[in-house]
Parts: structure tokens; C-alpha cells; sequence
């Protein structure tokens, strides 16, 4: 039976690196990547430069600015780190079919009869090594039997911990004992013992031969065994502090003290217990294509095309329980030109005849050229349709019914109007929880939100149709509503006025409109026929006075 190998890839700089492929001007500063951790910005990332001013990942962006003048700070983003990896371990599919993340800045390879076809381990590491090198990534390697003992070799391959034959340092130790510790000749007098340290040896290998994993293993410090900070830390206290200080001692006393996890650790590091690479599920991909036995050049012709494509298409994603959002057309051409189109649609769908409407509105965005060799259809973004479940007749009868009258001609409409002008630009207003006039209803893309369901939550007074921010009104600066007021330069002449409505603000928020304190609204119907809403601002931090904000159908 072949042995296991497994390469472990660790990139400590991901963050920052991805920032620099995409604005190379950020390689020649000091860059750090932040993230906000428990009220406020801690290090995530760091380039070559920041780190040659002593700067490290966890610590406080205050304290690194006064460490680095100069340095630049970008906010993370985890999902875009999430999709650079993704990428990455696609790279790494040139090596080995088994792939799989490890953490958020790690790959792990099983190359298990892989390395043979690139001369061996050594040439595929140097291929690694050049290939990450002309990405612009910074890389570390490690290669052994087991996937602990590679992530280990990665990340602590080249540092030593220092073992101390005398125990837990002198200011963990008893008082008496401390005070004994004067006597020892090779302490300093009056100094502490001897503590954890680790060192870079010079030739350090980060490739394990086959069966030398104990050996390879044996210096690397405690942490490498992939433990948390509190167990490396009494593991510490104790002298241990090398791996193989740890594989020595009786597996039952460890057991019993800290845990079944940190004898797991051990077993996964050495062999013993099972630790497989599965590869990341690849994402669902729905296209089709038609390869054409002639150029085409005619709508109708791209439409036959399409009609033979969409079945096919739609019967893919039934299969799957998905539906399409977002469609794409391309058309080769033959001059090794691709036109293309996308449409969205504002429900998840795998019916092409509310699919195809909305490509036929594009086509005249394609340019056919000398001719079409070839067209592709590809469900570019796609939701899950739950599936439908069997009910008797009069269940069955209230559904439909409910089917008749539901929006289905309404989201075919936010469909072709969207293939127009766009689905983000076709918004929809639902009822939000606030006594507030403005803020009783929030703005949605329709396509992406359902239909209110129920009643709209009506005020105990009537809202203008139309409202907007407070307009100031030229009227004496008094509570009772004046007979006449002149605003947007009209001198206008109450006819009737309904009210006082008192609202007061939110005053846990600080809103820039409210700071006129609470206000009493008047309906005031002018002789000229307009029908607005005032109201008298009693003065918060401003002062008082009327104002105009909404007016009546």
C-alpha cells in the first residue's frame, strides 16, 4: 500500500497580497489589513514592509501607527479573501485532485502517487515555490506523512522550543521555592529562570522523508501539535515544551488532565488516528451551448437557437431543485468575437417561457458581425425552488386559487421592465415600525423582496401622498397656526386648517431633521387649493419656527 503524503500550503501575508495584486502602488508601503475585533481595529494582514517595522498581526492599529508613520490601512473583506482561495485551490488542482481549505489562509494537498509526475517532491515543492512566487504570494511549505505533521512543518519548521530541564519558571513557582532559586549557580543571581523561547535553526527542512515524522516533529514547539493557547500554556508551565517532550510522557496522566482533544492531536500528528483531505464540493454550474453548422445573423435565427437551448437548460436546474435569477446569452462569433447579454429576473424560475421574453428584449444589444458560430446559455445565478407537496382537492383548489391571484404578472413585470433600465432601479416600499413620518416605510428592490402581506398600518390621522425634508415657512414665530404665511415664494391665505398632531422625535437617535424638538402638525387648506402639511418646531437645539414637509393629493 502506498504511504500517505500530504503538502500543506500556509499563506500568512493572504490578506495583504490580495491587496497588492489588485493595487500593485500598495507593494512599495507599509500596508496593514484591519479588522474590527471587540470595539476596535486589530491587524489581520501584513506586506513585507510593515513587518520590517516591527509590526505584527493582532496588534491595535493605534499602536502600529505610532510604531509606522507611514503606514497605509485597509479594512478587511472575508469574503473576498474566501473567493482568493477559492481560486487559489482551484491552482491547486494542478497538483493533486484532493484539495481542501485549511482555516482561512491555508490549502492542504494529499499528493499521495501525485509526486512522480513532477520528477518527485522536491522539483513539485520548487514548482510551488515558483508558481506562488510569480503570484506574488508569499508562501510556506510543508510535506509529510499525516496532514498534522505538514501543517506543522508549514507554519513551525526552522523554530525550536527551548526545553528547560528545571520545570515552570521562577515567578510561577512557590515562594520558598523562589527563594532558592538565588543559590543556583547557573541562574543569575536574582534573576528569573530560564523561559520559553524559540530560535531558527539554520538548515531547517519543512520536508518530512518518509516514516521521519517523530524526528521531524521532536523540536518544533508545542503549538505546532494545532493546540489552543490555554493548554500550550499549562503544557508550559509543566517543561513541556517541545513535541517531543509531550510524545514521552504517559498517554493515560495526559489524557486525564487536559483532555481527550490533546492525545487526538497527538495520534493525528503521528499517524495513529485517521485525518483525511476532502476536497471542497464544486460549485453547481448550469450552461448549455449550440454549435452551429452555419454562421447566423438574424434575430429570428438566434431565437430558434435560444428555443432549443432554454429546455435543456431549465431541465438542469429541475434536476437540481434550483431556479434561475440571472440568465446570460453569448454568441460567438466568427471572427472569435463573444457578444453577450444578461438578463435577471425578479423571482427564482426554470420555466423558459418567462425566460425567454426577457432575452428577446436584448437581442438587439448583439452585434452579429460576419456570423454566429456558436451560442451559450448560462444560469449565472440560481436560488432553490422548494419542492411542491401533495394535498387533496380542496387543498389543491385554494392553491390554485391562490396562484391565480398572486403576483406572477407582477414579477413578469419587474423582469421586463428590469431588462430595461436594471432591477436594482425598481424598488418597492414596506411598513416600518416608527411613529416618525418619514421613517414608516423603508425602500426594497422589488425584485429581491416578497409584497407586504396584510393590511398597511394607517396613523390615527391622514399622511400627505408627498413628503419631503422640512422646508422653512415665513410666519410669525407662535404656536397657533397663522392665518398667512409665505413659502417657496408664494404668499399664501388659510382657508381651514385641521389639527394640532404633537409628534416628538426619537430621542435616542440624533436625526439632523429633528432637532427642532417635538412639533405640532396642522392639514392647511390655502385659498389657492393646495392642501399641505406645516408644523411648528417648539426649538431643541434650534430654534423654533414653522416649517412645511408633505402635501395632499
Amino acid at each position: 500500500m502506498t504511504n500517505r503524503r500530504i503538502l500543506s500550503l500556509w499563506f500568512p501575508r493572504l490578506g495583504a497580497d490580495r491587496l497588492v495584486r489588485r493595487e500593485p502602488v500598495l507593494g512599495g508601503v507599509p500596508l496593514a489589513v484591519v479588522q474590527d475585533q471587540q470595539n476596535m481595529q486589530v491587524i489581520t494582514s501584513l506586506n513585507a514592509l510593515a513587518q520590517q517595522h516591527g509590526l505584527r498581526v493582532g496588534q491595535p492599529v493605534r499602536d502600529a501607527h505610532a510604531m509606522c508613520e507611514g503606514l497605509i490601512t485597509r479594512s478587511r473583506s472575508p469574503a473576498a479573501e474566501a473567493a482568493f482561495l477559492a481560486s487559489l485551490r482551484r491552482w491547486a488542482g494542478k497538483f493533486s485532485p484532493w484539495v481542501a481549505d485549511e482555516a482561512e489562509d491555508g490549502l492542504v494537498v494529499d499528493l499521495t502517487g501525485c509526486a512522480h509526475l513532477f520528477g518527485g517532491e522536491e522539483p513539485l515543492v520548487q514548482v510551488v515555490q515558483e508558481d506562488c512566487a510569480d503570484l506574488g504570494l508569499m508562501t510556506h511549505i510543508g510535506l509529510a506523512d499525516t496532514r498534522g505533521a505538514a501543517w506543522a512543518l508549514a507554519r513551525f519548521a526552522g523554530q525550536v522550543g527551548v526545553s528547560d530541564r528545571n520545570g515552570d519558571a521562577i515567578d510561577q513557582e512557590a515562594r520558598a521555592t523562589r527563594s532558592r532559586a538565588g543559590k543556583r549557580r547557573h541562574w543569575t543571581r536574582g534573576g528569573a529562570a530560564p523561559v520559553t523561547t524559540l530560535g531558527r535553526t539554520a538548515g531547517a527542512h519543512r520536508i518530512a522523508a518518509p516514516g521521519q515524522t517523530y524526528g521531524a516533529l521532536s523540536p518544533l514547539p508545542i503549538a505546532a501539535l494545532r493546540l489552543d493557547a490555554e493548554t500550550t500554556a499549562q503544557l508550559g508551565r509543566l517543561g513541556l515544551r517541545r513535541v517531543g517532550d509531550l510524545l514521552g510522557q504517559p498517554r493515560a496522566s495526559l489524557a486525564r488532565r487536559f483532555g481527550r482533544g490533546l492525545v487526538m492531536r497527538m495520534d493525528q500528528a503521528m499517524g495513529s488516528a485517521p485525518e483525511p483531505v476532502s476536497p471542497a464540493k464544486p460549485a453547481e454550474h448550469f450552461a448549455v451551448r449550440l454549435t452551429l453548422p452555419e454562421p447566423i445573423g438574424l434575430e429570428d435565427d438566434i431565437l430558434a437557437g435560444i428555443d432549443r437551448l432554454l429546455p435543456r437548460l431549465c431541465q438542469s436546474l429541475e434536476a437540481k431543485g434550483r431556479g434561475a435569477r440571472r440568465v446570460r446569452l453569448q454568441a460567438f462569433r466568427s471572427d472569435h468575437d463573444i457578444q453577450g447579454v444578461e438578463v435577471g429576473l425578479a423571482r427564482p424560475s426554470r420555466d423558459p417561457a418567462r425566460i425567454r421574453p426577457l432575452l428577446e428584449l436584448k437581442l438587439g444589444e448583439i452585434d452579429a458581425g460576419f456570423g454566429i458560430d456558436m451560442l451559450r446559455l448560462e444560469a449565472v445565478r440560481t436560488e432553490p425552488i422548494h419542492d411542491r407537496h401533495a394535498v387533496g382537492h380542496l387543498e389543491a383548489g385554494r392553491v390554485v386559487s391562490a396562484r391565480l391571484a398572486g403576483n406572477t404578472a407582477l414579477d413578469d413585470l419587474i423582469g421586463r421592465i428590469g431588462a430595461r433600465v436594471g432591477l436594482e432601479a425598481i424598488t418597492r416600499l414596506h411598513p416600518a415600525s416608527s411613529h416618525v413620518p418619514e421613517k414608516t416605510s423603508t425602500i426594497q428592490a422589488a425584485a429581491w423582496t416578497a409584497p407586504h402581506d396584510g393590511a398597511w398600518p394607517a396613523p390615527a390621522t391622514p399622511r400627505p401622498l408627498l413628503l419631503w425634508r422640512p422646508e422653512p415657512v415665513s410666519a410669525p414665530d407662535v404656536p397657533q397656526m397663522p392665518h398667512a404665511f409665505r413659502w417657496r415664494g408664494q404668499n399664501l391665505v388659510r382657508l381651514r386648517a385641521i389639527g394640532p398632531e404633537r409628534i416628538a422625535p426619537e430621542w435616542w437617535l440624533d436625526d439632523p431633521d429633528w432637532r427642532t424638538g417635538v412639533r405640532d402638525y396642522w392639514v392647511t387648506q390655502t385659498q389657492d387649493g393646495q392642501r399641505l402639511w406645516l408644523f411648528y418646531g417648539h426649538g431643541g437645539t434650534m430654534s423654533s419656527g414653522w416649517f412645511c414637509q408633505g402635501a395632499f393629493a
